[in-house]
């Protein structure tokens, strides 16, 4: 029973883990690249950025699907080269968790990078560093707090992730099974004990990433 129950909790903590470190680096690049560039069509760029907050999971992971799919020329390349395809999959769980989760982090960082005053970066530049340097030496720093919620809460909504993960990785045991999933078929074939078991577990980790989200909002 120990190992059924912590199965679940590992690989979605695994899986958010991943799915988390890949949605920081793409969020702090591009939301940076987005709060300080102008170009047309930058609006309609920022509305696919956050789609998947507002589309049903099933949409996303239909979506998904077909994109990745063996019909699909990425999924026949992802084939050609790993040989095998990545639909239902452990990668196809972190796939699903860096669509739904970037959204947050995305807006959570451009929002920090717009507060940034810009004359604290040129003085930077004149000192001689370059724009890599600004970035990460400028930048982050002073965005610092919503980088972190927007890590946290990215990493949370990865490790909540259900219906995009079911359709696009399935309910596979000690591989894509997920603790959102395990819920499911729980509560499904009437395993309250277990079900109640696991939504605890979930609650107390989301709690825990909410208060430190306010710790770090808070914090000086």
């Amino acid at each position: 029973m120990t190992d059924h129950f912590w199965d679940p909790v590992k690989l979605s903590i695994e899986i958010a883990v991943v799915s988390g470190f890949i949605v920081l680096v793409l969020g702090l690049f591009l939301g940076h690249f987005m709060a300080k560039i102008r170009f047309k069509g930058k609006t309609v760029l920022e509305t696919i950025f956050l789609l998947p907050l507002v589309l049903p999971p099933t949409v996303v992971g239909f979506l998904l699907l077909v994109v990745f799919g063996k019909q699909s020329p990425v999924g026949q390349f992802i084939e050609w080269v790993f040989k095998q395809p990545v639909v239902f999959t452990w990668w196809a769980a972190v796939i699903a968790a860096v669509i739904v989760a970037f959204p947050l982090m995305y807006q959570s960082a451009k929002t920090g990078f717009d507060g940034v005053d810009g004359e604290v970066e040129d003085a930077a530049r004149v000192d001689g560093a370059n724009r890599f340097q600004v970035f990460l030496f400028v930048a982050v720093p002073l965005a610092w707090k919503s980088i972190v919620s927007g890590g946290i809460l990215s990493f949370a909504r990865a490790l909540g992730e259900f219906g995009a993960t079911l359709m696009f990785a399935g309910n596979i045991p000690g591989k894509t099974q997920t603790t959102p999933t395990a819920i499911y078929v729980a509560i499904d074939s009437g395993n309250m004990h277990m079900a109640w078991l696991w939504v605890l577990c979930m609650i107390g980790i989301s709690f825990f990433m909410l208060v430190c989200v306010q710790l770090a909002n808070t914090s000086k």
